[in-house]
């Protein structure tokens, strides 16, 4: 297996779009870095750079220590999964995971022994003599990555290969993702635009916009430290509570205050954003429902959605009359529709953004 670097790497159609912008990356030997982003981020532009079906308009892509901006992809020694299995229609399972070993012209007991292995690893073995149009769609998942899988390249792609999938099927592959990359160390790029997948599987988590890398971190830093406003709203199921404030100091304190609350806060960004707007920002996870004595907002319950063994509560909020405060409580909470309500925002889990640029600001509450 081998690292993958992209170096100030630019990609710009034609027509004038710009579909990744001064991009660098770096994923080690043995990493599972998930790209995701919303339609039109350039998640799969930087797939194919990196597989060589694109080409970059500026940068340089390195796989390992070699560099491979200007090879072909037959050439750059890596495999890459679709999302629409591409396997070939008139060829066995066992004719499509030897394939490429045999254009390579690997000796034909060593493909024997590493296509038996691939199909055992997998569960497929039963199926080495069906042909594509005999399997299920969890199947021809499965013998799709065995195609890549039994090449032993230094590094695999995935372009969203799962979106086929009923969401139990889903699940399940999910799952045996996760292990195989464990088992097998490998470098992976896995592009996504499912969210809880990439948080699942990827050791760290790339987050794209318009073409630029917004954030790079592990999944838990992604969702309790996002770098901006985007972020924070991209990432996270129920999305983000977030309020407008204002940065104030008021009795040699400084607070943040919204229509919601007032909260004493820390931070060397503090003083930089005094009297100006914020955003606040808090997970519906970190909000409690509590007495009216403990409360930092009121609300009527206006929608319950069970999930479960959790319930998303809907408030609306007096003070903000035209947003909904998410709450998420447990199953057995006893509230129902038209309930009045308090809530309590646990203070360490509190995020505040820049009114202008959406950036995270280095500012920090004491207490839950």
């Amino acid at each position: 297996m081998a690292a993958i670097t992209l170096n100030h790497v630019n990609r710009t159609f034609p027509s004038g779009l710009v579909a990744v912008r001064d991009l660098t990356l770096h994923i080690p030997d043995g990493e599972l870095v998930a790209v995701v982003g919303p339609s039109g981020s350039g998640k799969s532009t930087v797939l194919r750079l990196i597989a060589g079906l694109d080409a970059p308009t500026s940068g340089t892509i390195l796989i390992g220590d070699r560099h491979v901006t200007t090879l072909p992809p037959q050439d750059r020694d890596i495999a890459m999964v679709f999302q629409n299995y591409a396997l070939y229609p008139h060829k066995t399972v066992r004719q499509n995971l030897a394939f490429g070993l045999r254009v390579r012209h690997v000796d034909t007991g060593d493909i024997d022994v590493r296509v038996s292995k691939t199909a055992a690893a997998l569960g497929i073995e039963a199926l080495l003599d069906r042909k594509p149009a005999q399997l299920s769609g969890g199947q021809r998942q499965r013998v799709a990555l065995g195609r890549a899988l039994v090449r032993q390249p230094q590094a695999f792609l995935f372009d969203e290969p799962l979106s086929n999938l009923d969401p139990v099927l889903r699940l399940a592959t999910r799952t045996e993702l996760a292990l195989l990359h464990r088992r097998l160390n490998a470098t992976m790029v896995y592009v996504t635009h499912d969210q809880e997948e990439a948080m699942t599987l990827g050791t760290r988590v790339a987050v794209m916009r318009d073409g630029v890398l917004e954030q790079l971190a592990s999944p838990l830093d992604v969702f309790r430290r996002p770098a901006n406003v985007f972020v924070a709203g991209f990432v996270g199921s129920p999305a983000i509570n977030l309020w407008p404030a204002a940065c104030r100091r008021i009795n040699e304190e400084w607070r943040i205050v919204s229509p919601t609350f007032s909260i004493a806060m820390n931070g060397s960004d503090v003083p930089r954003v005094e009297g100006t707007t914020v955003r606040v920002g808090i997970r519906p996870h970190d909000i409690t429902l509590v007495s009216a004595s403990d409360a930092d907002g009121h609300g009527r319950v206006e929608l319950v959605e069970p999930l479960g063994p959790a319930t998303v509560v809907h408030l609306r909020v007096e003070d903000v009359p035209d947003q909904l405060v998410r709450v998420v409580v447990s199953d057995t909470t006893p509230v129902r529709i038209d309930d009045r309500v308090s809530f309590r925002l646990r203070r360490d889990r509190l995020l505040v953004f820049d009114g202008e640029s959406g950036r995270a600001l280095d500012v920090w509450f004491d207490g839950h």
